[in-house]
């Protein structure tokens, strides 16, 4: 996976950095695996808006993915690699030897032709899922579960991992993308690998016009508003608005906004790092 830097023959391609195509093998999604989607324009069933700066974008249709890989024993073959305009990593679309198709999230090093398993007893290949009471430790995952037969639902995004550090009784620990390290139940699944796409984060959007395509509008800062707008807002000339906070008062930037009491908050051995 590399980036594409563009030559500076307009003012929107003079700062645009985009990822290349060269690990896509399909451009056509599989149609049996795509549902529609509705825009709601940042509101809620009444109408109102709850969420600021969203809108307008490309139509698009909803992937379903596979995050669960609940076939165990029933190898699939890669079909092809295909680009998600849902997510930032690529997605692979399997088919199984019963003749199934089902897409997961893309690995790095995943290639067409290839063969994946899922279940216990599975070697630990990249592509392949299996519980975190299997996996050799200091083994890099991804796709992980926080309960059982749940789907993944930590490190999906592109070029994201964990890592299995250690492992007691029937919990295994996780060093997550964040610093944070994490108990999680041994019957837990996770697919190992890196998630492709690994340099997304070179990308650069070159103009606000690209942002607009990915429905986002806009966005407003509190201290360009006045008193009655935003807690920052105000003052005479370019004032810089005080300690920084959200439009509700909400402290940010050091202030600690995870509940004292939340029950997860025994399993985080590490916290995460500021």
């Amino acid at each position: 996976m590399a980036v594409r830097k563009l030559k500076p023959v307009t003012p929107g391609q003079r700062h645009k950095i985009i990822g290349a195509f060269d690990t896509i093998t399909a451009s056509t999604p599989e149609k049996s695996l795509l549902k529609p989607m509705r825009k709601s324009g940042g509101r809620n069933d009444n109408g109102r808006m709850t969420m600021r700066y969203i809108g307008g974008g490309h139509k698009k249709r909803y992937r379903v993915l596979d995050f669960v890989r609940e076939k165990d024993g029933i190898p699939a073959r890669v079909d092809s690699i295909q680009y998600d305009p849902n997510r930032t990593a690529r997605i692979a679309l399997l088919v199984y030897a019963d003749g199934e198709k089902r897409y997961i999230v893309s690995p790095n090093g995943l290639k067409v032709g290839q063969t994946v398993l899922s279940g216990p007893g599975v070697a630990p290949e990249i592509g392949n899922t299996l519980p975190l009471a299997e996996i050799p430790l200091g083994t890099v995952i991804h796709n992980i579960e926080l309960q059982p037969r749940q789907g993944g639902v930590m490190a999906r995004s592109a070029g994201t991992s964990a890592q299995l550090t250690s492992r007691e009784g029937k919990y295994a620990t996780v060093k997550l993308p964040s610093g944070e390290s994490r108990m999680v139940l041994g019957a837990c699944r996770a697919t190992i690998g890196t998630v492709g796409n690994t340099e997304h984060n070179l990308e650069r959007s070159g103009k606000a016009g690209r942002s607009r395509w990915l429905g986002r509008r806009p966005r407003v800062r509190g201290v360009a508003m006045n008193p009655v707008d935003h807690p920052m807002g105000g003052g005479e000339g370019r004032a810089s608005g005080g300690h920084p906070r959200s439009r509700k008062g909400l402290l940010a930037k050091g202030y600690k906004t995870r509940a004292p009491k939340k029950a997860s908050s025994k399993y985080i051995v590490e916290k995460r790092k500021k």
